[in-house]
């Protein structure tokens, strides 16, 4: 059995599609972070959410974190309404990348790596705009939206992995398959 350092119920969904046996338990790491480049900061965040949970428990952990990425600016998760509906105006009509860095800590040992996927958004009318946030579905999401959700209408296209963009990248199934953890 391992654990997975995440409140993020989407995680969780991945990781239930594949794995029967495996915990929760939330991280209570700062995420607070040095690194400037977006990959080295999903990475970093991903480390400090896996040893903290490793620290307090035994056994394989995982820990991850995704940041949306627009023309070199991170999009976290709006505090608000108003800031989803400008964060969606934003990606309005353009292509963003979705970044994951995640962590396995396995006996003591780090395994960590970072999946980027591009996502282009069609044209969204501000009618679409306020009908979304409205829903309250962007509000606990990176980029604010859910793109196994309603946000589903906005992408006009997904370059790399779906998974990726949903909170955890396919490769750590298989990576976590490696250390020996059978898939159901």
């Amino acid at each position: 059995m391992f654990i997975l350092a995440s409140q993020s119920p989407r995680r969780r969904e991945i990781l239930e599609r594949f794995f029967r046996d495996f915990k929760v338990v939330p991280s209570n790491a700062d995420e607070s972070v040095t690194a400037e480049n977006p990959h080295e900061k999903a990475v970093e965040v991903a480390r400090k959410k896996a040893w903290e949970v490793y620290n307090r428990t035994e056994g394989t952990v995982l820990g991850a974190d995704t940041i949306v990425v627009l023309e070199n600016k991170a999009l976290g998760k709006p505090k608000n309404e108003e800031e989803a509906e400008k964060m969606l105006k934003l990606l309005s009509g353009k292509v963003h990348e979705v970044i994951t860095g995640y962590c396995i800590i396995h006996e003591g040992k780090e395994i960590t790596g970072f999946e980027v996927t591009k996502v282009k958004f069609r044209e969204l009318s501000e009618e679409e705009i306020k009908w979304y946030v409205s829903t309250g579905e962007p509000l606990d999401k990176a980029g604010a939206y859910a793109i196994q959700g309603k946000a589903a209408i906005f992408i006009e296209w997904v370059h790399g992995d779906f998974y990726n963009v949903v909170g955890l990248p396919i490769k750590v199934v298989l990576e976590l398959k490696k250390l020996g953890f059978p898939l159901k």
